[in-house]
């Protein structure tokens, strides 16, 4: 009965949840109407509060589905507005259910616009760095003048890190989203595999830049004003 008692006066004293709180918390979050009410009551109504609880529950979720097997997915392209800029990744799901929803499809898209506004990206993660690049960049960092006259564990601690910074650089997935800079495309992509309920794999992408490796004949403007004058001098 005492048992009883308190369950009531714990159910009295939490916050109720209107409907409207939860149709909009839904509508943002694209959680399910439980998983709304259960953050709102857990939030005391706070609605900004409610989106991080179930943000962090759908990462906690995203991060149980990340091993599953992922090969199915699309290849979507990006090609910026001056046609000199093209990207093409493979972005991977565990079914084609997954593979032609209008999310998954966005995501994609997005993807390849973000490797797109970012040259420096050379790699998805920091791990697939290639060796060669690893090997000149690390030659470079122990060279330089303000590692001059340290021990070498102290020297080779700096340039670990320096070059752990710069590698998060030269990877896809350290990288700020460009829709929405407080996350990064880890963070994005944690919550697409949440929101999906499969694991998702951002795999391969291949950037093409207009005269790439080519050598571009650099005309002399004023030898060629000349070059036209003397057409008319003769």
């Amino acid at each position: 009965r005492r048992r009883a008692r308190m369950a009531r006066r714990a159910t009295l004293e939490a916050p109720r949840v209107g409907a409207t709180a939860v149709k909009e918390l839904r509508e943002r979050s694209m959680a399910g109407i439980l998983d709304c009410q259960k953050a709102l009551k857990e939030t005391d109504g706070d609605m900004e509060k409610a989106m991080e609880w179930l943000k962090k529950k759908g990462i906690a979720k995203a991060d149980k589905k990340a091993g599953n097997a992922a090969v199915e997915g699309n290849v979507a392209s990006y090609v910026h507005f001056n046609q000199k800029i093209g990207v093409i990744v493979e972005v991977n799901s565990e079914t084609d259910f997954v593979a032609i929803n209008a999310i998954f499809k966005e995501f994609a898209s997005d993807v390849a616009m973000q490797i797109a506004a970012n040259p420096s990206v050379v790699c998805v993660t920091k791990d697939e760095v290639p060796a060669d690049v690893q090997a000149k960049e690390r030659a470079i960092e122990m060279e330089k003048e303000d590692l001059a006259g340290k021990p070498d564990e102290v020297k080779a601690k700096i340039v670990e890190g320096r070059l752990n910074k710069r590698y998060q650089e030269m990877s896809l997935m350290g990288q700020k989203w460009l829709k929405d800079e407080d996350k990064t495309v880890q963070d994005v992509l944690k919550e697409k595999i949440a929101k999906l309920g499969e694991n998702i794999v951002i795999r391969r992408f291949a950037r093409l830049t207009l005269g790439e490796g080519l050598e571009k004949k650099e005309d002399d403007f004023a030898a060629g004003v000349e070059k036209e004058l003397a057409k008319y001098r003769a």
